[in-house]
């Protein structure tokens, strides 16, 4: 597993102290690509206290203005969850999601998210997601600190190291590289304009529709050709409607 290929992302992280103690659990781990989505105090000697001898995770730390921008590049993204959500997402624990990430971190870019630490990550973030990630913890008391919880995942893909390697999937020595977040996004927001221009989908009624069509095309996991393909489709069917409307007066 190439931990090169594997970030660390912080979204809106509140106090400057968890962002020095998530630098130190990487680091104890072998991981160093550390990305915070605007955080509220960085940088910040409370950070750089809490990290001990990370300091230099911390100044190497990529500092985005939003979430689109630290994962753009990324072609799979899991996102930690501790809550259920109204449409169920695939959800794997933190060894079980290691044993995936190792079989991708060698060729692809990997982005691990962490939310806020009073609410954590929004169901529109989780959406960007392939996976989630749940850290299973007594019913008693299931709150983690944000530290702790990249520690244990971090320690899973550290012990992959050591574990025997999975049969390599089919996708293994796929043709073609895996679409990134940003042009899923792209894809996403066509589909979206096709769909009303076609009046399958309401905007002014949206239900679950694009959530569940995100779901879809998170579990199958499209490549860049593939991405092509159904981008000509949309694009064919977008001019197809336009021809009608002009052909009925529309």
């Amino acid at each position: 597993m190439n931990f090169d290929n594997i970030r660390i992302v912080l979204v809106n992280t509140t106090h400057p102290g968890n962002i020095g103690a998530v630098a130190r659990a990487m680091k104890n781990m072998g991981l160093s690509r550390l990305y915070l989505v605007e955080p509220r105090l960085f940088p910040h000697e409370e950070a750089e206290w809490r990290a001990v001898s990370a300091g230099d995770l911390l100044e190497s730390a990529v500092v985005t203005a939003t979430l689109d921008e630290a994962i753009a590049d990324c072609q799979f993204v899991v996102g930690t969850s501790a809550r259920g959500r109204r449409i169920p997402w695939p959800v794997l624990d933190p060894r079980t999601c290691a044993e995936h990430i190792d079989q991708r971190a060698d060729n692809e870019q990997v982005a691990i998210l962490f939310g806020r630490e009073d609410r954590g990550l929004t169901n529109e973030e989780l959406q960007l997601c392939n996976l989630h990630l749940h850290i299973p913890t007594s019913e008693d008391y299931s709150s983690l600190n944000l530290a702790m919880a990249v520690q244990v995942v971090a320690y899973e893909l550290r012990m992959r190291q050591a574990a025997p390697q999975l049969p390599a999937e089919a996708d293994a020595e796929w043709d073609a590289p895996f679409a990134t977040r940003e042009n899923m996004e792209r894809f996403y927001q066509h589909l979206e304009e096709t769909l009303v221009g076609i009046e399958f989908l309401d905007p002014a009624a949206p239900r679950q529709l694009m959530a569940r069509l995100r779901r879809l095309y998170a579990r199958v996991r499209l490549d860049e050709m593939e991405l092509n393909i159904l981008r000509g489709i949309l694009t064919e069917t977008q001019k197809w409607v336009e021809r009608g409307k002009q052909g009925s007066g529309r």
